[in-house]
């Protein structure tokens, strides 16, 4: 059974005819560091500033766990959130937290609330209560929780306080490791993670970064399979800008090279940075697409003609919706392995883009681990996002690069606010026709 995001009644369908894109695009703060900022923040000692942070659905469910535990959160206009931070000692909440759609805050916000002698519950939508926690709770209860769930999954609570020792993680998602990492720290003793199977490792490193960035003290193997991180530790209050996120980023390069009228420009990027989806810029020109990067800027141009490829996507499972998108428009077979993890995101991506891209008249072909896609001819059509932010913003990307004259329709379009809320606009201001009803 395909697991879909619902929202209650809002449905909002978006309508997308063919069109030429010009002009520029500002991405927004990464999803990814805006959480990893709120986590640290929360366990800080003393107030943090976050500069340019990602405002979206998940990244508020962070804050509301934060602020829930204990934390005090100023937003302001959004541009900066000022944190004062809890020091590791949490607030008893009075009833269940609810996480939205925010798998990672749920996997970090877990751990955390370990710590604590006391129950935390969280709870989420639809989708959420689908991710599975059995790595992560199991992992905890080894170092002294005690949970309960409903089969590994959400409503669950968590009860500590844990003090560290030896555990075992699956790295079948990355944020279980995560969430162990930025945790671990802050236990009265030494903790030992011992990893299984680790995917996605940037974001990994990109954790790693966020400790060393605080100066705690941990010691890996090259491979990422063991840990050792000293206890007694504890987060400083800081100072920080949330870089671009790459993997929105992807949306508007894909888009300018299937449908750009000349250049499109895609602002706010940092190339130095540990996001593993930068890896988009690199997929595309194997591709044969053009691009050149400025110093916080990409430049993409519309392409005569894209090759097909075979990617290990691995590292960077978010790219898989919008790297489908590419590849139907491409001449040849692209294959995209190793990648078996994207079944396990807001819904299974795997499966919903080899159907909707069916649906477009692109021929597929299914893999466990991934998917084969001949190039073709894109036509509009009716088509499902499953409510995944990421399906829904590739398969608008898809309809602004379909052949005829027709108007694809893209249901439970309101996902793409989970982490590009002004994905509507900033298309439309850079000439897409978009139409929401």
């Amino acid at each position: 059974m395909i697991r879909k995001n619902t929202k209650g009644a809002d449905n909002m369908k978006l309508s997308v005819s063919q069109s030429k894109l010009s002009g520029t695009l500002v991405v927004p703060g990464s999803k990814s560091h805006t959480l990893r900022a709120v986590a640290l923040a929360s366990v800080a000692k003393g107030a943090s500033i976050i500069k340019a942070p990602l405002i979206s659905e998940d990244t508020i469910s962070g804050i509301t766990a934060a602020s829930t535990l204990g934390a005090w959160v100023k937003r302001g206009d959004d541009s900066i959130w000022k944190i004062s931070g809890t020091g590791g000692r949490f607030l008893e909440p009075a009833g269940v937290i609810s996480l939205g759609n925010s798998g990672t805050s749920l996997r970090f916000f877990t751990a955390l609330a370990s710590l604590a002698d006391f129950p935390v519950a969280f709870d989420g939508d639809e989708s959420l209560r689908t991710r599975q926690m059995e790595p992560l709770l199991k992992a905890l209860e080894n170092l002294g929780a005690s949970s309960e769930s409903n089969n590994f999954k959400c409503p669950l609570s968590i009860c500590g306080p844990i003090r560290g020792g030896e555990t075992v993680v699956s790295g079948k998602s990355s944020q279980y490791l995560s969430a162990l990492l930025i945790t671990a720290p802050l236990c009265p003793e030494d903790t030992v993670i011992r990893v299984t199977d680790l995917h996605e490792k940037p974001y990994v490193e990109m954790t790693l970064d966020w400790l060393r960035s605080q100066n705690i003290e941990f010691e890996n193997d090259p491979g990422l399979s063991c840990f050792k991180i000293r206890g007694g530790q504890s987060y400083h209050a800081f100072t920080r800008r949330i870089p671009g996120d790459f993997s929105s980023a992807a949306f508007p390069l894909v888009a300018g090279v299937l449908a750009g009228a000349d250049e499109l420009v895609v602002k706010n990027l940092d190339f130095a940075d540990t996001q593993g989806d930068k890896a988009i810029l690199e997929y595309l020109e194997k591709m044969g697409a053009e691009i050149t990067l400025l110093e916080n800027a990409a430049v993409v141009k519309p392409a005569r003609k894209l090759h097909a490829v075979e990617l290990d996507l691995n590292a960077t499972p978010d790219l898989l919706p919008i790297l489908a998108v590419a590849a139907a428009a491409a001449e040849g077979i692209s294959l995209f392995r190793n990648v078996a993890q994207a079944r396990m995101k807001e819904t299974d991506r795997i499966y919903c883009m080899c159907r909707e891209l069916e649906k477009m008249g692109i021929a597929v072909e299914e893999f466990e681990d991934g998917m084969a896609i001949t190039g073709g001819v894109l036509h509009s059509a009716h088509l499902e996002s499953y409510g995944d932010h990421r399906i829904a913003m590739a398969m608008a990307i898809a309809g602004l690069a379909a052949s005829d004259e027709g108007t694809t329709l893209v249901n439970d379009a309101e996902s793409i606010g989970v982490t590009y809320p002004s994905f509507i606009e900033d298309f439309k201001a850079a000439g897409a026709s978009f139409y929401v009803n």
